[in-house]
C-alpha cells in the first residue's frame, strides 16, 4: 500500500459544515426520512419507492436500465423487483427481440400508486424548498445537475471492466481555489 503524503493539521475549512458531499448526504437523509414517514402507512419502503418512481416516469425499462437509473447494483434490483412482483406492483416480461433482456412493467395496482404516493414526494420537496426564491431553486438544480454530469463523465472515462484504483486525495496548491467553496467529502 502506498503511503499517504504528509498533510499539515486540518484547517477549519475541512469541517463537515464546508463539505459539499457531507451536506448532500445529510440533506438526502432528511428527504428520505421525511418521505418514509409518509410512505410507511402504505407499506412502501424507500428502496421500493425509487423503482416505482423510475417506472412511473418510463414504464417498460429493462432490469439493467432500471438498475442504472435507480443507482443500485443488479442483484439488489432483482431482489427488490421480486418483492414488488409478489406485492402485485409490477410484471416482468422477456424481451421479444432479445430473450436475455427482461422488461419491467407496472401493473394496474402499481400505476394506481402514483396518484396516492407522488403527492407525498411533492410535499416533501415543497417543504425542503420553502423560503427559497425561484431563482435559488433554479440555481440549485443547475449546480446539482452539473455536479452529477461531472461524476458521470468521470465514470464514463473509466474503461469497461476496469477496477478503479484507490488513490490518495489530490490537494490543490494553496490559494488555487477559494477555500470557502472547497470541502473534503
Amino acid at each position: 500500500m502506498k503511503p499517504l503524503p504528509h498533510i499539515a493539521e486540518p484547517e477549519a475549512h475541512h469541517s463537515l459544515d464546508f463539505s459539499v458531499g457531507y451536506l448532500l448526504r445529510v440533506t438526502h437523509r432528511c428527504f428520505a426520512q421525511d418521505l418514509q414517514r409518509h410512505l410507511a402507512p402504505y407499506d412502501v419502503p424507500m428502496g421500493m419507492w425509487y423503482f416505482l418512481r423510475a417506472l412511473w416516469q418510463e414504464n417498460g425499462l429493462t432490469q439493467r436500465e432500471l438498475s442504472r437509473r435507480v443507482g443500485s447494483m443488479e442483484p439488489t434490483t432483482v431482489e427488490q423487483l421480486k418483492n414488488m412482483e409478489r406485492r402485485g406492483f409490477i410484471e416482468r416480461r422477456r424481451s421479444i427481440d432479445d430473450r436475455r433482456k427482461i422488461h419491467v412493467f407496472l401493473s394496474p395496482e402499481g400505476r394506481t400508486l402514483v396518484r396516492g404516493l407522488l403527492p407525498f414526494a411533492e410535499a416533501v420537496n415543497a417543504k425542503a424548498l420553502e423560503g427559497l426564491s425561484e431563482g435559488e431553486i433554479g440555481f440549485l438544480r443547475l449546480v446539482l445537475s452539473r455536479m452529477k454530469k461531472q461524476f458521470e463523465a468521470r465514470e464514463a472515462a473509466v474503461p469497461a471492466g476496469a477496477k478503479p484504483r484507490a488513490r490518495a486525495p489530490v490537494r490543490p496548491a494553496v490559494g488555487s481555489l477559494d477555500r470557502a467553496r472547497r470541502g473534503a467529502v
